[in-house]
């Protein structure tokens, strides 16, 4: 449709603009619960990635065959083929990874940012701008989780990814790997992003 978004304004709009954390709020579960480290966060963003590229891909392919009552049920069986191959591959490749997960893997199925990608985008557009949308949102969850992870890492315990960034004096913040730090990065975050984008538009 010619007033529907090209290629690469899905694929930009997506890391910043309508970044699904900092702007849409969507994916609140994943991006509390696991971004007190950043290997658990960039694993989680690339579990993700995968499932929203090969759920909007397919769901663009059939986008023509679907039914309006039938849709959100199309939309999670597909996603939950693709969620059950990411879990799959992490128990039988990242075994350790996959039981620190635990269960938010599975809660992958019902993520919102895929669902909504499957609504807002993959039902109405190409198989090409579908996974440009899909990319460009799958680079600014894992953006969105990277900066949260790297910031509780660093301030709990002073390393990122096992070396150390902070003096060896400087005390570990235990807060901020616990469940409050979460909720405190993120809001500080979101704080700073808008602040930013108040600033771009005013000048």
């Amino acid at each position: 449709m010619a007033d529907q978004p090209t290629a690469l304004e899905r694929l930009i709009q997506g890391i910043l603009p309508e970044n699904p954390v900092y702007r849409q709020l969507l994916g609140m579960c994943p991006t509390l619960a696991v971004t007190n480290g950043i290997q658990s966060a960039l694993t989680m963003a690339g579990a993700v990635a995968f499932v929203l590229v090969c759920a909007n891909v397919v769901t663009s392919l059939i986008r023509n065959l679907l039914k309006p009552h039938l849709r959100i049920v199309v939309f999670t069986l597909t996603i939950a083929t693709f969620v059950t191959v990411a879990d799959r591959f992490l128990a039988a490749y990242m075994y350790q990874m996959s039981k620190t997960l635990g269960p938010y893997i599975p809660l992958i199925i019902v993520n919102c940012i895929i669902i909504c990608r499957c609504e807002v985008c993959a039902s109405k557009q190409n198989v090409w701008i579908s996974a440009c949308d899909a990319v460009g949102q799958s680079i600014g969850f894992g953006l969105a989780l990277a900066s949260i992870a790297s910031v509780r890492e660093i301030l709990g315990s002073g390393m990122l990814l096992g070396w150390r960034v902070l003096p060896a004096a400087w005390p570990d913040w235990v807060i901020m790997v616990l469940p409050p730090g979460a909720f405190l990065t993120l809001g500080l975050l979101i704080g700073g992003v808008n602040w930013l984008q108040s600033r771009n538009v005013k000048n």
